[in-house]
């Protein structure tokens, strides 16, 4: 026995309610939601809507008739009809539902206790914040920002959320290592897995945006091609920033790879390194003067976060090239493309005119990507070998 459509069954409503509790839960919970209110017209049926389907419509008013007399939250408004055919009705016009905490019961057991979870999380960390945060209205929207990441945390991690948010506000310049704050069940997995959430709170709590740790090292893999360059004789090493920035070497070309296997396949090469790129990290390397030095070559995988990374090299490298990442070399290859996960979907004002035709063909063909170890390293190295002389690669 269907309903006709311009009637709002008791699903229906509920189904709005749930539109609502996920739509403004997060704002409940920051700021309170005492003053929520959802109310929806009800749209009884007209007299020949009744007489159409007389057993749907009786169904339709008993179904609110229970809705109302079940749910003292629910508040029901009734209007009086008379109906020539039918005589006088009462049929329900209106739904009111006002409070979060109503609007997430009417609309189910799962959503109430999920909505639940999150009031009563946001009333934990007011409770032990409130007092000392720089601001309310900041701790507000700290908590707003992060409510899915606070409803979702397992209860283990909530609380070890609280006790971590508490002792950095407390001690503010620590300089301690993450392995040495003295909280059960922290460690440098952990903080690197809820990190923003402990950065978010942790600012509107202190009012300072650092945590007041000493961080992992920032390191950089470099491969020193030529034997002339190895620092101790060392080939292959691995080291801070700061630490590579000091080494007295002046290479006449610097190889930027994203693929490690790339770099060890590379022979050999009079004055030249190369080093990994480290993905979106890759504008650290404009921190060491002796890479800014020489001729700065990037090759990565033909696909948008190729041409991303690229692009953010250039903040600190301007002058950086790049190599086999033409259109040429994506066409030579196109029985070797395979689907990019997750393409970046920018733009890129540092890219050359051709680096940008080459990354609207990329997209143009569904998001595509040639990783770079498909290409064949005989001419790959060609190619390198080519750009490192200064013979132009047809990529800028």
């Amino acid at each position: 026995m269907a309903v006709p459509r311009c009637m709002v069954t008791v699903a229906d409503a509920q189904a709005r309610a749930l539109k609502k509790l996920l739509a403004d839960q997060r704002d409940w919970a920051a700021f309170g939601g005492e003053d929520a209110r959802l109310e929806i017209v009800l749209h009884p049926p007209t007299e020949r809507v009744a007489l159409d389907d007389q057993g749907a419509a009786i169904a339709w008013v008993h179904a609110w008739l229970g809705a109302d007399a079940a749910d003292a939250t629910v508040e029901v408004t009734w209007g009086g009809r008379q109906w020539s055919s039918i005589g006088a009705q009462t049929v329900p016009e209106r739904c009111l539902i006002q409070g979060a905490d109503a609007i997430a019961a009417f609309a189910g057991t799962a959503s109430e206790r999920d909505w639940r979870v999150l009031r009563d999380r946001a009333a934990l960390i007011r409770g032990a914040f409130a007092d000392r945060a720089a601001s309310t209205d900041a701790l507000a929207a700290a908590i707003r920002s992060n409510g899915r990441v606070l409803q979702q945390l397992a209860e283990p991690d909530f609380a070890t959320l609280l006790l971590v948010v508490a002792w950095l506000a407390e001690h503010p310049s620590s300089g301690w290592r993450i392995r040495q704050l003295p909280i059960r069940g922290i460690d440098t997995k952990w903080l690197e897995g809820h990190r923003a959430v402990v950065e978010s709170l942790h600012a509107a709590v202190s009012g300072r945006l650092s945590l007041g740790l000493l961080d992992a090292p920032n390191l950089v893999r470099v491969r020193f091609l030529d034997p002339a360059l190895r620092p101790g004789g060392l080939c292959d090493v691995i080291a801070p920033v700061e630490e590579l920035a000091a080494l007295d070497i002046a290479p006449r070309v610097v190889f930027v790879f994203e693929n490690l296997e790339s770099m060890f396949a590379m022979p050999d090469l009079s004055g030249a390194v190369v080093v990994h790129g480290g993905g979106y990290a890759v504008p650290r390397l404009g921190r060491i003067p002796w890479i800014q030095g020489g001729r700065v070559i990037y090759w990565g995988d033909l696909d948008s976060d190729g041409f991303a990374i690229l692009h953010a090299l250039r903040s600190g490298c301007p002058k950086a090239v790049s190599v086999l990442m033409d259109e040429e070399t994506l066409i030579a290859y196109r029985d070797l493309w395979v689907p990019e996960p997750k393409p970046a979907a920018g733009t890129y004002p540092d890219l050359t005119a051709a680096e940008n035709r080459v990354l609207g063909r990329i997209r143009s063909e569904g998001n595509v990507r040639l990783e770079q170890e498909r290409i064949a390293s005989g001419y790959a190295l060609a190619q390198l070998v080519d750009a490192a002389a200064g013979v132009p690669d047809g990529a800028g």
